[in-house]
């Protein structure tokens, strides 16, 4: 017994410095896979990702959101079928008036204080407030609206293909006419 502890404990010490050079090679061609797709303008197709804030860089928010909404595309496209993750960076005082949504939508609060009520009309008195850490899970066709008096930055976690249709057609962003001079 005591000969079969001391193999295993030399074969093992033989065998993971080998497989951990191996994990290490793969990681290796996976992040040089990652760098040539961002050479070509391309997002990795598979594999690890990790973004750290300074890789957020944020853009205008779909013209079906009203203005002042900025987003990060973290994982997926909301505009093709599969799952998706985006961040979404509201000012205060965002107001995104009663809508629903084709699928699921899951919101993580990330900071600031973001609040949404259920219904058909705004109403401040049935809005729930969440703070940072907040989660909330949206169902199907759940006709809602949100905003935040603060500002905040949420995660959204759905399927593709994203989309919002609002309840009163005269709130939906795109229905509006440009301004005049």
């Amino acid at each position: 017994m005591k000969r079969q502890l001391i193999f295993s404990t030399l074969l093992w010490g033989l065998i993971a410095p080998l497989s951990c050079l191996h994990a290490a090679e793969a990681v290796k061609t996976d992040a040089a896979k990652t760098e040539a797709a961002k050479a070509e303008g391309q997002a990795p197709a598979s594999g690890h990702r990790v973004f750290v804030p300074a890789d957020i860089k944020w853009v205008e928010g779909p013209a079906s959101l009203p203005k002042g909404a900025k987003v990060f595309v973290l994982h997926g496209d909301p505009n093709a079928p599969g799952i998706f993750t985006i961040r979404v960076r509201i000012p205060a005082g965002y107001k995104v008036p009663p809508h629903f949504h084709p699928a699921d939508e899951q919101v993580t609060v990330l900071s600031g204080t973001f609040s949404m009520g259920m219904g058909d009309t705004w109403n401040d008195a049935n809005m729930r407030a969440l703070p940072a850490g907040s989660f909330s899970m949206v169902p199907t066709g759940a006709h809602h609206y949100a905003g935040s008096r603060t500002g905040a930055v949420i995660q959204v976690h759905a399927m593709g293909p994203w989309g919002i249709t609002y309840v009163n057609p005269k709130d939906d962003p795109r229905n509006q006419k440009p301004a005049t001079k």
